[in-house]
């Protein structure tokens, strides 16, 4: 068990003063039977009233109403957890899902709803081919399927940050071998979603102490992965950025079926359109 200490900071810089729209914040870590969260605490310059509330995915999300223009917004957030989760879990797969293909329940697939529909456009049939060639067409370990699919999601292909807040789509990533985080989460989403599993896209923080993962800047980061549901072992973690399972050094935040619905803060401002000078997000993760 590791006790760890959280800070994210982002900063929106403009020439002039202007008013602010309200601002929704995803920023409160998701406490589970492995994670336990201390201490929790948002701030805002200028000062603003917080109001807080759940979505459908049960994310923590706050409002921020700002009274006052500036010409600089910086929120804050800090948090103290602490992470106990197997570095290699063993993962209690139902005997009638630990070969693929099989078969959901009537209530499984009712629940998993929208979570098993693919969120891009594949007209032309390549991200299911490419998912299906992972397959042996007489059924294989569903286990070993998505690991495979988690590790060719990333390998081969370039990892770079890109300063574009859209995430690119599956073909693109295909076509393009080069992504962040979010597009190969994005990528591996909708190919184990093209293959009828139910899967979430997770946005949160890696925690990195050796600085040697892929998307970890200094022993911390933001950071994008996924979600699969499996009968039996329920929802198993995959980060195919650096091809691990269990999210042993993951932080999450947010869940949920789109990568749009876990951006940590989104907002607006009213003032000339040329008034945005620049963003700076900074994130520390360390132990205590």
């Amino acid at each position: 068990m590791e006790q760890l200490s959280i800070h994210h900071r982002t900063s929106y810089h403009y020439h002039d003063r202007v008013r602010f729209g309200p601002h929704r914040l995803m920023l409160r870590p998701r406490e589970n039977r492995k994670l336990r969260l201390l201490a929790h605490d948002v701030s805002c310059t200028p000062a603003a009233q917080l109001t807080w509330a759940h979505d459908v995915q049960d994310n923590t999300v706050a409002t921020a109403a700002f009274p006052d223009a500036s010409d600089t917004l910086t929120i804050e957030s800090t948090a103290e957890l602490t992470l106990d989760v197997d570095q290699w879990p063993v993962f209690d797969i139902a005997a009638s899902a630990a070969s693929y293909p099989f078969l959901l329940t009537q209530e499984e697939m009712t629940d998993l709803g929208a979570l098993r529909l693919q969120s891009y456009l594949d007209s032309s049939g390549q991200l299911l081919a490419w998912a299906r060639s992972f397959v042996d067409g007489s059924g294989c370990d569903t286990l070993t399927l998505l690991k495979n699919i988690a590790a060719a999601a990333a390998a081969g292909m370039t990892y770079g940050v890109r300063d574009d807040e859209h995430t690119q789509t599956p073909v693109q990533t295909l076509s393009c071998r080069s992504g962040s985080c979010r597009d190969f989460a994005v990528l591996f989403v909708d190919a184990v979603r093209s293959l009828g599993f139910g899967a979430r896209v997770v946005s949160g923080y890696l925690y990195d102490p050796h600085e040697a993962a892929t998307g970890s800047s200094g022993a911390g980061s933001t950071h994008a992965w996924a979600d699969v549901y499996v009968p039996g072992a329920g929802w198993i973690t995959f980060d195919p950025t650096n091809q691990t399972v269990g999210g042993h050094n993951l932080i999450p935040v947010a869940i949920a079926r789109n990568i749009g619905q876990t951006m940590p803060v989104t907002g607006s401002y009213v003032g000339d359109e040329r008034a945005f000078s620049h963003m700076q997000v900074d994130v520390s993760v360390s132990c205590k």
